[in-house]
């Protein structure tokens, strides 16, 4: 039973996720959106770590923008890898 909840619980992340990825991916090519969103669907992990890399930067006073550049480029090796399936 609480693997249950446990499956719903992680339905729900996943689906509320992928609704915030849609929506800042929106601007970009199709093909761009569905290599990005197949990556994040696969590395969940890895990419929820990067968000979390971000919120303390952002933490520390640096803008949305500084922060995600900085830790993509950190980890740009492992990023370019993942994109290249």
């Amino acid at each position: 039973m609480f693997d249950f909840f446990k499956k719903g619980k992680d339905t729900v992340k996943g689906f509320a996720m992928k609704k915030m990825m849609q929506n800042q991916l929106k601007n970009l090519p199709k093909d761009q959106q569905e290599s990005i969103m197949k990556a994040v669907e696969t590395n969940p992990e890895f990419f929820e770590k990067i968000a979390k890399e971000i919120q303390v930067k952002m933490k520390g006073g640096k803008s949305q923008m500084a922060a995600s550049m900085e830790v993509m480029r950190i980890h740009q090796d492992e990023l370019r890898k993942i994109m290249q399936g």
